[in-house]
């Protein structure tokens, strides 16, 4: 095993993607725990109403958000990979695309209040969310430092908002602050995250943004791409944030709360797929131009880390939810206990997911993708007007859990890549199978 280690010290691709995943799941890490634990100050000082009318308002603010987004973030780095030379082209126009987005979200948003329940309050805090949309344009340093496998820098800037912005949280606590101020913060991180990108582009990299230029062309590729994403995106935000939405419609925002802080712990982990899955993404375009036994190899074993994570993660919080919500959170949000006890188990296929999407966008099937969210989110929907109804806040947990994995297995289906295929790739990967047929 020493010796072993030793030759992957010195493997320089290895050290390369290592040294990249290491900085990423860092940063997240930070943000899990000292984000966590100021969320969690914020909760209990804000009550399971406020806290329930803040989440409320940035869930519905998701719904749109793939709006802003243009499913353009996968799409950037893929092409960054397979053509630097054409960077700034490729960041200016995606620059351009995002902030159109963002502007659009605004009258979207108008419209989409009407039809609901709303007063003027918890509007002003919806509208006041949605402004972080512009600052989100700036992401598209991201993608560079994605496609250079260089996410320090991405991390650097998300630890400083971090750091920032949590000890700002702690102030207006202090200071019995208002429910505003708590919207007008996450706006902030958000600006916060953009210059230090900004900073870390110019000053580290020696590239400037007024190199960047939006071309008409361009934009074109770059839709006609992302356009399935952007509806899967659209579709995906749905069934991942309307349940809150739909909480606050059939019951309270007191409820919403509840359901909240069980959502905030159990999706705490998410960062992990999306850190394994960034990091290697440029690696598994890659292994493809060399050859398919390794490009399968390398989706083989990334399905199978996924899968073992998720249940790891799983199963203790299962046992301790109730202790660990009564800690964390107090006796006021006492029905979140069961919420999270149900709502980990949905990390399975929201893991197995992240892997599966990045396969799906290298082979440049979107629309499979596109077509099982859809109808996953019809089920989700579907699945939580009965069970919120008749089960309260649970019902939303279990709804969330049985739509993930009917859209997982209509996903598999789509590609003429079973459930039970994906489960050859694991149980292969179990017993030291290192060939895997096409």
């Amino acid at each position: 095993m020493i010796s072993k280690l030793k030759k992957l010290r010195q493997h320089h691709g290895f050290m390369r993607y290592f040294e990249n995943i290491s900085w990423l799941m860092s940063e997240k890490f930070l943000r899990m725990f000292i984000g966590l634990f100021v969320g969690i100050w914020v909760a209990r000082y804000l009550g399971p109403e406020q806290f329930g009318l803040l989440s409320y308002a940035q869930s519905f603010v998701f719904l749109f958000i793939a709006i802003s987004t243009l499913g353009l973030d996968s799409i950037v780095v893929r092409e960054l990979v397979k053509d630097e030379s054409k960077r700034d082209v490729l960041l200016g126009t995606a620059f351009g695309l995002k902030l159109v987005g963002a502007i659009l979200i605004l009258p979207i948003l108008a419209m989409a209040v009407q039809l609901t329940s709303n007063d003027d309050y918890t509007n002003s805090l919806i509208f006041i969310t949605a402004s972080l949309t512009i600052f989100q344009s700036f992401n598209v340093i991201d993608f560079y430092y994605q496609s250079k496998v260089l996410s320090k820098y991405v991390a650097l800037a998300n630890a400083i908002s971090l750091a920032i912005s949590s000890i700002i949280k702690i102030a207006l606590i202090l200071g019995n602050a208002p429910l505003v101020a708590f919207a007008l913060i996450t706006v902030f991180d958000v600006a916060v995250v953009s210059v230090g990108l900004i900073y870390f582009y110019k000053k580290n990299s020696q590239l400037k943004l007024f190199n960047w230029r939006f071309e008409w062309k361009m934009a074109k590729k770059l839709l006609q791409y992302s356009w399935p994403l952007i509806l899967s995106g659209l579709v995906i935000s749905l069934y991942m944030r309307i349940d809150q939405v739909m909480i606050k419609e059939i019951l309270d925002a007191d409820a919403v709360g509840q359901y909240a802080a069980a959502v905030r712990l159990s999706t705490a982990w998410y960062f992990i797929p999306l850190a394994i899955a960034t990091s290697f993404f440029p690696a598994i375009i890659n292994a493809k131009k060399i050859s398919e036994e390794l490009y399968f190899s390398r989706l083989q074993r990334l399905y199978s880390l996924m899968i073992f994570l998720a249940i790891a993660i799983a199963l203790p919080v299962t046992f301790l939810s109730d202790w660990v919500i009564l800690l964390l959170y107090g006796s006021e949000y006492s029905q979140a206990g069961e919420v999270l006890m149900i709502h980990i188990w949905a990390g399975i296929f929201v893991f197995l997911g992240v892997a599966w999407s990045k396969w799906i966008l290298n082979e440049n099937k979107q629309n499979l993708v596109l077509i099982s969210h859809i109808l996953g989110a019809v089920i989700n929907v579907g699945l939580n007007l009965y069970f919120i109804d008749k089960y309260g806040v649970v019902g939303a947990a279990y709804s969330t859990i049985i739509s993930y994995f009917l859209s997982q297995i209509i996903g598999f289906s789509l590609y003429k890549a079973k459930l039970t295929y994906a489960l050859i790739f694991w149980t292969k990967d179990i017993f030291g199978n290192k060939k895997m047929d096409e």
